[in-house]
């Protein structure tokens, strides 16, 4: 099967890194002034070179933005179904050795979720899971998809890989999206972070965005975990894997993530942290890259960052998340992924994106049913 493997096994990581962190003054020059921009620019926009240029970058990003997508940011709630995981992660709260209370919603469950996410106006909802296959697999989702149909007029997934024919069940039962992140693009620290679990099959999980394609998925997305290694040849190798697909598979839309590293419970995470101004490079970065490319923000990050986000060239938010199964309807005693920084209502979201000039969208459209 023709997939993004193929063009990934020949490239090399060390010789990307060195290119990205060689390029000059003159190189940031030339990629600012171009209209349309390609992965070599990219280049350019992710090296250390382009630092001093962030205000630039921010305003070109901005204008490229509100010209695609004017003044609009999509708002959506992730609804965590379970964390179980069969997967050892050393990164993440739901990783298999964490011995903490486990827990997947009952069908009653998912309805009293629902129920109060659209009290609070919710019309695009993000279900996320653990990877445990013997209890949320195919015919859990596919259940989970067709009750919540009636609730919400989007629906996405974050869940663990899938085969081809799965996804396009998932596709007839109206999911609009699926996000698969592959953690990291470089093998051999991946192994490190994921040492156990059907996780730890790295070409299964990099040709994951294939099958979505394949399978005609309304839209794919992809993103990294910021902070497992270095951000600037991982973003890189990123933006290799959504130019092959949207030349593949160019009837899907396609998004992009930022999740940086964040505290969990028990875990003990010693990688390097991603500094503000480079979350800001980078969201500019490939906007300049990508005109296109929706590009997310979650709860992950802090009250002000996410304000002054707003303007820097994202597209959609999420807002009042909880991160443990059952965390909307009540106090759950259920281990949480991460921690998240952003813990403002829905309402106060809102507000702020109203009182920046921007509209938040909480339903922009709608699977007819014919």
């Amino acid at each position: 099967m023709n997939s993004f493997l193929q063009q990934f096994q020949k490239t090399d990581w060390l010789d990307i890194q060195r290119r990205i962190y060689g390029q000059g003054n003159i190189d940031v020059k030339r990629a600012l002034a171009k209209k349309k921009r390609d992965l070599t620019d990219l280049m350019a926009l992710l090296s250390p070179e382009a630092m001093p240029y962030l205000e630039e970058m921010a305003q070109i990003s901005q204008k490229i933005t509100q010209e695609r997508f004017g003044k609009t940011i999509q708002l959506f709630a992730p609804m965590y179904v379970s964390n179980e995981c069969q997967n050892i992660c050393t990164y993440c709260g739901f990783s298999f050795t964490n011995q903490i209370p486990r827990k997947t919603l009952t069908e009653e469950e998912l309805l009293q979720e629902a129920s109060i996410l659209k009290k609070l106006g919710f019309n695009h909802v993000l279900i996320v899971s653990g990877e445990a296959n013997y209890t949320v697999n195919i015919n859990y989702f596919s259940k989970a998809v067709a009750l919540l149909r009636k609730y919400f007029a989007n629906i996405s997934i974050e869940v663990q890989p899938l085969s081809q024919e799965e996804y396009q069940k998932l596709n007839l039962l109206g999911v609009h999206s699926v996000l698969v992140y592959q953690e990291t693009y470089h093998r051999e620290i991946y192994k490190t972070y994921h040492p156990k679990g059907k996780k730890a099959n790295f070409d299964y999980r990099l040709t994951t965005p294939d099958r979505i394609g394949k399978a005609g998925i309304h839209k794919i997305g992809l993103g990294v975990l910021l902070g497992l290694a270095d951000w600037r040849t991982d973003s890189l190798y990123c933006a290799l894997h959504l130019d092959y697909l949207q030349k593949t598979y160019w009837r899907s839309k396609y998004s992009l993530s930022f999740p940086r590293m964040r505290p969990a419970e028990g875990i003990d995470w010693q990688g390097k942290v991603m500094s503000d101004r480079e979350l800001v490079q980078l969201i500019c970065a490939y906007r300049l890259w990508n005109p296109d490319l929706e590009l997310s923000l979650s709860t992950r990050e802090s009250e002000v960052f996410r304000d002054h986000a707003i303007s820097l060239g994202v597209t959609s938010m999420s807002a009042g998340s909880k991160t443990n199964p059952g965390g909307y309807s009540a106090e759950e005693d259920s281990l949480e992924q991460f921690s998240i920084d952003d813990n403002r209502s829905p309402k106060q979201i809102s507000k702020i994106i109203s009182s920046k000039g921007y509209d938040p969208v909480w339903k922009d459209w709608e699977i007819l049913e014919y």
